[in-house]
């Protein structure tokens, strides 16, 4: 008999007065990651966080929107944003005791975000954060994190994002049932950061339906993306930061953050003001390097070489009533 994941219980909504600090999130989270051994059948942790009454740092906005390749100095918040002022409150979650999937390791595959209206820089915003639930994947557990901003009791913005935590050897994934609203992605590769079979590839383009995308630019990122990313988004996992500490972690060079590269080509591709987006991280961005953006209608992806590191979409979303 098939185990199936458990329901999330009614969460529990926990009122935070201030954003936490992330560097003891991580220290705790990384303290924690020894003792904890992911399965899809683990208990959801029941808690939703709130902070109320968030305000946005306009310099602190200006220079996220240089590193990102946004236009600085807009009335309204990138569509990325709202991620990075939620970061620290998604952080507390995963770091803490009732999370069963361990920090260190845990690798960010996919985004949706839905943005029903503007959301205006000098507006006050209250967000939320909760894990949705737990799902197997034939490489470990996924977790969905739901993370909401609401400004004046309307939600303008929400996003899930699946986080995965890879099973050892010895306590290998049951294989998932797969549904319609779990899109196999064959390309993501994460052991080793590259499509073990390319005919994965091939059959990925033909369910998308457009080949390859047209290139439109070629972008030469320096070393130094991943540390100037990670001091505008509080994102400093050791991967990303220098060649020597993403070898602890089983990679030759530094990698690009998933959330850097889906920032960088929705500022390329300038979505409107009510979107909804949905990107996969298929592959790590090696640093330095050179990926080409490519895009046509609504569908967008970097890559390089014959490697795909990002797909993803774009479309119009219809906004929500005051």
């Amino acid at each position: 008999m098939r185990t199936q994941p458990p329901v999330r219980p009614e969460p529990r909504t926990h009122s935070l007065d201030a954003a936490p600090a992330l560097v003891p999130l991580l220290a705790r989270g990384a303290l924690l990651s020894p003792f904890k051994r992911p399965r899809p059948d683990a208990p959801v942790p029941a808690t939703r966080l709130v902070l109320s009454g968030a305000r946005i740092d306009l310099a602190h906005l200006a220079a996220y929107e240089r590193v990102c390749g946004f236009p600085t100095g807009a009335d309204a918040l990138p569509v990325t944003y709202p991620h990075v002022l939620a970061f620290p409150l998604a952080m507390r979650v995963m770091a803490g005791r009732a999370f069963p999937l361990p920090l260190l390791g845990l690798v960010h595959t996919s985004i949706g975000i839905t943005r029903h209206r503007e959301c205006p820089a000098n507006a006050e915003y209250e967000l939320a954060v909760l894990v949705e639930k737990l799902a197997p994947h034939r490489r470990g557990t996924e977790a969905t994190v739901l993370t909401e901003a609401r400004v004046h009791g309307t939600l303008v913005w929400e996003s899930r994002s699946t986080y995965l935590a890879r099973h050892s050897p010895r306590n290998p994934p049951k294989a998932p049932a797969r549904s319609h609203d779990q899109p196999l992605n064959p390309d993501l590769d994460h052991d080793h950061g590259r499509n073990p079979d390319p005919a994965h590839r091939q059959a990925s383009d033909a369910r998308r339906g457009s080949g390859t995308l047209p290139a439109l630019a070629e972008w030469r990122l320096g070393p130094d993306v991943g540390r100037r990313y990670g001091a505008v988004s509080g994102d400093r996992n050791p991967i990303h930061l220098h060649p020597l500490t993403a070898r602890l972690f089983g990679f030759p060079r530094a990698i690009a953050h998933g959330m850097w590269t889906v920032a960088r080509c929705l500022a390329e591709y300038g979505p409107g003001q009510a979107v909804d987006v949905r990107a996969e991280f298929r592959a790590p961005v090696p640093l330095p390097g050179v990926v080409t953006y490519a895009a046509r209608g609504p569908e967008f992806e970097l890559r390089s070489g014959g490697r795909v590191h990002l797909t993803g979409a774009v479309r119009p979303t219809r906004p929500r009533d005051a």
